[in-house]
């Protein structure tokens, strides 16, 4: 089956519309008080692929449904699982948006809303995608989707789920859009994410806060204790400092070094896209090798004394830190979890006590670049960008890739729609429509492809 060129027959103004209904649904995984909205994201997805054709039912997990549906039109053909997920980032802090962040708006070309890239409008381009070849007759393989409700809080329940279903979730190609191209104009295929260990930080001083004058000079305070813990946990070259650390590193090949190097990269425009005038790091490794093939060390929020208008002098009894380590292939992040809840107790200054508390984690994956399902990805890129794909690795995490090659022994292929500037995670989240609309005719075609592998 080939359809030829399928962009007139896209009804963008259609495929927008329902993007924005499922855009609406605060589907927030981490906060339980929209654990109704969420459920309620996933049954709209699921009654959209019924009303496809699909068989697709809501499964239940300890906390978020998952979506699975599946059309099996010919056991010689290959089946293609396309996984995405319907929950999103908190929206805080609610007033940096310019628009509600779950009422979708367009403004220059771009949809504004939690969740458009992120991955809403990536996943929902796959769907669409598979209903634009459906208008043209069955498809060309075997489709099933497994879209969950859990992976912007680490899918605790997936890896349960995998193995409980793992017959069922059989597939020759496991397709994921979930993250970005390299630049707007260059399609991207992704061959790597980093993997994840994800911890808070707790330290704890006095039995209650104390009056700063009655108290500072002689009291421990946990604020400058922690201050002091987060500044030696790199040195000035930026490594961390956590022994045993790098043990496991594979390093970069030559190969991705000159591959990386050859790539349309600008750090002066890497600088201007995100407003800053320096780009600190890891000594001997260039931009795109920091974020995409080296481990980081960044502390995500901070926590401790008084925050209201005005002053309060205080010395607090209690501070905190969330930390992420994004790491790559070799290291394992239970090891790294492990080493970090051994060192910080040894670099904390005297008179507080500290626990570094396990949130979650992911393993880094790396795969190969020259399999069939790679060059199918390539040349559906091909079809809607009329060039060849970039290949790349992500400085993302998403912990249950590594899932689908342990237990499914699945090849994974990351096809993805996005962009860095899309901002996943902070406020006043995008996605182009351009992008979105790329997206569905990439889905299609590149089921096409697949089947004529």
């Amino acid at each position: 089956m080939t359809t030829g060129d399928l962009s007139s027959k896209l009804n963008r103004d259609q495929a927008q519309a329902e993007l924005f209904d499922l855009l609406r649904i605060p589907s927030v995984s981490a906060d339980p008080a929209y654990r109704a909205d969420v459920r309620r994201a996933g049954e709209w997805v699921r009654a959209k692929l019924e009303g496809m054709g699909f068989t697709a039912r809501l499964d239940e997990t300890p906390l978020h449904p998952v979506v699975y549906a599946e059309r099996l039109v010919d056991p010689s053909k290959p089946t293609v699982m396309i996984y995405g997920h319907y929950d999103v980032q908190p929206e805080a802090p609610a007033e940096e948006w310019k628009t509600p962040p779950f009422e979708p708006t367009v403004r220059d070309g771009r949809i504004y809303a939690r969740g458009s890239t992120d991955d809403k409008g990536q996943a929902y381009a796959n769907i669409k995608g598979v209903e634009l070849l459906l208008q043209e007759g069955e498809l060309p393989v075997n489709v099933k989707f497994f879209i969950e409700g859990e992976e912007e809080i680490g899918s605790p329940s997936i890896v349960p789920y995998l193995q409980a279903h793992k017959d069922e979730l059989t597939a020759d190609v496991i397709v994921i859009s979930d993250g970005s191209r390299f630049a707007k104009d260059v399609p991207t295929i992704t061959y790597g994410v980093r993997g994840l260990s994800y911890v808070e930080i707790h330290v704890q001083g006095a039995n209650r806060d104390l009056h700063s004058g009655s108290y500072g000079g002689a009291a421990p305070n946990p604020i400058n204790a922690l201050c002091e813990i987060i500044a030696k946990l790199k040195d000035d070259q930026g490594r961390i400092t956590i022994p045993g650390f790098y043990d496991d590193v594979i390093p970069l090949t030559d190969d991705e070094r000159k591959m990386w190097a050859s790539l349309p990269h600008s750090d002066q425009d890497f600088m201007n896209s995100i407003g800053v005038k320096a780009l600190p790091g890891e000594e001997g490794f260039s931009t795109l090798e920091r974020i995409w093939g080296r481990p980081t060390l960044d502390v995500n929020g901070i926590w401790g004394g008084y925050q209201g208008e005005g002053s309060k002098t205080v010395i607090a009894a209690k501070a905190g830190a969330k930390v992420s380590m994004r790491l790559v292939p070799g290291q394992n992040p239970e090891k790294i979890t492990k080493l970090i809840q051994e060192y910080v107790p040894q670099i904390a200054p005297a008179g507080v006590s500290v626990e570094v508390i396990d949130h979650h984690g992911g393993q880094p994956v790396k795969f190969a670049t020259d399999s069939q399902a790679i060059q199918a990805a390539n040349r559906a890129l091909h079809r809607v960008y009329g060039r060849d794909a970039a290949f790349a690795r992500t400085g993302g995490s998403i912990p249950i890739v590594a899932a689908f090659s342990e237990i499914l022994g699945t090849e994974v292929l990351f096809v993805d729609y996005g962009l860095n500037e899309d901002a996943p995670h902070s406020p006043n989240e995008s996605f182009a429509q351009e992008d979105y609309f790329n997206g569905i005719l990439t889905a299609a075609y590149l089921l096409e492809e697949l089947g004529n592998s």
